[in-house]
């Protein structure tokens, strides 16, 4: 069946919250993985294909050193969007004017990297190009796709995703409880109904049952679900009257469509009317959600309030119409698997008008919350709201797409897509921040301060030689709209990055001379202090590299004060980098280091792979200056993975790409070749996770003890395993734990075995199962 998928922090979402055991498709799926680089799971809706997906990517992990990444295609109905999807999921942020394939076809060619493409079957074409052109091109990665039809490629090997077997309701029964469908209805019955199992007297009527929902794990979950206020004899009867009403459609239709569409239709029409235009207004939203954003879309005209949609949710949550998940930042997020979604949205346009009043109320949410991410962005929640923008890309991307194709609505798409020009610069994904503003500059040519912003959030989105020159003049532009528009706080923000493009292109003394004069006439009312504080950071950085360390220390100081009041860690980081330039240029080689190292650490806690990149060339060069000459070699080969998903070439900048050269000379003279390779090949081939924490010579915490689970005595669990068991449970592979622990994916490797061996168990599954008893 359909389903989101997963964040970038690796959660899987699952297709029902009931294990459904299906060993043998787990072991042909790693076989067939084995040896075919492009696998499709196929079958229809309901059947489990994204659960089973996940499984087998979580068994196979080991096999790719680069990583398995799930790309969530249910929500993208742009095919221009699949590989940025596919990029975004990497966490590659090329900046280049090349296509975004053959850009992605170039970072992935050294990679061992498992792609899982889940719901493919609405975007054919653009997922069998992309897979296409990764499969020429590359060698290591492998592709493992979810779709209800095939891609159509020569090179794709084809697995059936069956439903679930059904022992005979008249046969031998003496084994049935060994049939996951029978056990997938028990479990959702139980949760339901406390104290229900399977026994010789109901298993001829659960296996009945079964059998009549054709072994669909989502239309026994739903079915299972009425087992709150009937019994099972009353659930069959019932059962059979709706599909003889139901199932009498078209012949042409498959049965087993027939069968769900009937299970659902069934769901539908017991809930009450509030839940029945809660689900159907909730199906605009592609992507999890929060209760917030659930009563601001539902709620309005009248007939639904917030309080009726905390209602619907809860009763929609009883029925297993939604389901509920942990959010990045530990609140309580929510979702429609994809079948429910569409059948909402099928529902919703029964009703003229009710489509799009949703779209623009979710979409007025969407340009608030980028509204209030962006007036907190300089302040300590930059980690939270890097978190929260990233959970909800999906309806992101909807209601950009919505404000962009709807007549009357394409300068609101101007406006949310200017107002995330920190997302987008910061720990986003700059090309995909260039294609939509590109999309809303050509739909809105009138001069607004929309506008003007627009034109230079996407001039400071270019990062490449090619690009520098088309960043200039649409920075100008802003500049003289803003001018013209009398909007002083625009026109500050478009002399930034003026500014910026200068100091990358090698005019240090242009640029110092502009930044000098823009610190000089101080903030201007309306104008960011992200970019009040960057103004400073880039002035400090043109005194650093013209060897005015003395005075680029000053303003960094003056700089890390505005700073600290504010609890800000993005612009810090820059702080604390050029201090680390700063220093080197002084010859102080322990103070650069120590700065650097701040830096790099406040760079991963807001995930800017950019600035990890320019911080880890800086740190190389400290190392080589300190002696440390093959850790040197290793932070190299850090720095060009992390700029390999930026820039290979670091913009042609003269200043950047000398300081990189310099440092390697000097390795490869003190050390040899062979030495420098070995350590050079050993941190490139670390994840960005990893080349951090071996940097800042982490080690796994000490923990406290949680207290003893009281199913399973004599276990105790440190703080730390236990929340990497929870992870585990909810489906997330060692690098992804690493990444939601921020730790090294060695120390999460090492907490996994520690748990097994705790615990008594020989695989992850168990620690999942194990993990829910605890619940």
């Amino acid at each position: 069946m359909g389903g989101s998928a997963p964040r970038r922090d690796g959660h899987l979402p699952v297709e029902s919250t009931s294990f459904v055991d299906r060993r043998s498709e787990l072991t042909a799926g790693r076989e067939l993985l084995a040896r075919a680089r492009l696998v499709t799971l196929t079958g229809p809706g309901g059947v489990g294909k994204t659960r089973l997906a996940g499984r087998i990517a979580a068994r196979v992990e080991r096999a790719f050193p680069d990583g398995v990444r799930f790309v969530p295609l249910s929500g993208l109905h742009d095919p221009t969007l699949v590989p940025l999807a596919v990029a975004d999921a990497l966490d590659l942020h090329d900046h280049s004017e090349r296509p975004a394939l053959d850009a992605l076809v170039e970072q992935l060619t050294d990679r061992r990297v498992l792609l899982v493409l889940d719901n493919c079957e609405h975007l054919l074409a653009s997922c069998a190009t992309l897979v296409g052109a990764l499969l020429r091109g590359t060698t290591g990665v492998r592709v493992l796709a979810t779709s209800r039809h095939r891609l159509g490629l020569t090179e794709e090997h084809l697995m059936d995703v069956r439903p679930l077997p059904v022992p005979d309701p008249d046969g031998d029964l003496t084994a049935a409880d060994g049939y996951p469908a029978l056990a997938l209805f028990a479990d959702r019955a139980a949760a339901v109904a406390p104290g229900f199992r399977l026994t010789a007297a109901n298993r001829a009527s659960v296996a009945r049952l079964c059998r009549r929902l054709d072994g669909l794990p989502l239309a026994i979950e739903l079915a299972a679900v009425r087992m709150r206020v009937l019994d099972l004899p009353q659930l069959l009867t019932r059962l059979d009257d709706r599909y003889r009403l139901l199932t009498t459609g078209s012949p042409t239709v498959p049965p087993r469509h027939q069968t769900l569409r009937a299970a659902i239709d069934w769901s539908y029409e017991l809930c009450d009317a509030q839940e029945q235009l809660t689900w159907s207004r909730l199906s605009v939203l592609p992507g999890t959600f929060d209760l917030e954003t659930a009563e601001a879309v539902c709620a309005g005209e009248s007939v639904l309030e917030a309080g009726d949609v905390l209602d619907a949710v809860a009763g929609l949550l009883d029925k297993s119409v939604l389901c509920r998940e942990t959010g990045p930042t530990g609140g309580a997020r929510y979702r429609l698997l994809d079948t429910l979604r569409q059948y909402g949205l099928e529902r919703l346009r029964e009703r003229p008008g009710e489509e799009h009043r949703a779209q623009v109320r979710h979409r007025d949410r969407i340009q608030r919350q980028a509204a209030t991410a962006e007036r907190d962005w300089f302040g300590p929640a930059q980690p939270d709201i890097v978190a929260c923008l990233r959970a909800d890309r999906d309806n992101l991307r909807s209601a950009l797409d919505f404000s962009l194709t709807t007549p009357g609505e394409s300068h609101a798409g101007l406006r949310l897509a200017g107002t995330l020009w920190f997302h987008w610069h910061a720990c986003g994904a700059p090309r995909e921040g260039r294609y939509w503003l590109d999309r809303a500059l050509e739909a809105n040519p009138d001069p607004t301060p929309e506008r003007a912003r627009a034109l230079w959030v996407a001039g400071l989105l270019a990062g490449c030689p090619e690009d520098l020159t088309r960043g200039r003049r649409r920075a100008q532009q802003a500049r003289e709209l803003a001018e013209t528009l009398g909007d002083q706080a625009e026109a500050a923000h478009a002399d930034y990055v003026v500014g910026v493009i200068r100091l990358f292109s090698d005019d240090l003394t242009g640029a110092l001379d502009h930044f000098r004069a823009g610190v000089a006439r101080g903030r201007v009312p309306g104008q960011h202090l992200s970019l009040v504080g960057l103004d400073r950071v880039e002035l400090a950085c043109a005194l650093a590299y013209l060897g005015r360390a003395d005075e680029a220390i000053e303003v960094c100081e003056a700089t890390r004060r505005l700073c600290a009041e504010h609890g800000e860690r993005w612009v810090l980081s820059y702080v604390e980098r050029i201090l680390a330039l700063a220093h080197s240029v002084r010859g102080d080689w322990e103070r650069a280091q120590r700065h650097g190292r701040e830096a790099i650490r406040l760079k991963h806690a807001v995930h800017d792979v950019l600035g990890m990149g320019l911080t880890l060339d800086l740190l190389a060069r400290i190392a080589t200056a300190r002696g440390a000459h093959e850790h040197a070699a290793v932070l190299l080969g850090g720095a060009d993975r992390a700029w390999a998903d930026v820039d290979r070439d670091r913009w042609g900048s003269a200043c950047l790409n000398s300081t990189r050269r310099g440092s390697e000379e000097r390795v490869r003279a003190a050390i040899g070749r062979a030495a420098f390779r070995r350590a050079y090949e050993h941190g490139a081939a670390l994840t960005l996770t990893d080349v951090v924490a071996l940097e800042l010579e982490e080690k796994p915490p000490a923990s406290a003890p949680v207290e003893e689970p009281p199913t399973a005595p004599g276990v105790r669990l440190t703080r730390r395993e236990a929340q990497v068991a929870e992870l585990v449970a909810e489906g997330l592979a060692n690098q992804q734990i690493a990444d939601r622990l921020v730790i090294a994916r060695r120390t999460a490797e090492g907490h996994v075995e520690r748990i097994l061996s705790k615990l008594g168990f020989s695989n992850r599954s168990q620690i999942a199962s194990w993990v829910t008893a605890q619940r």
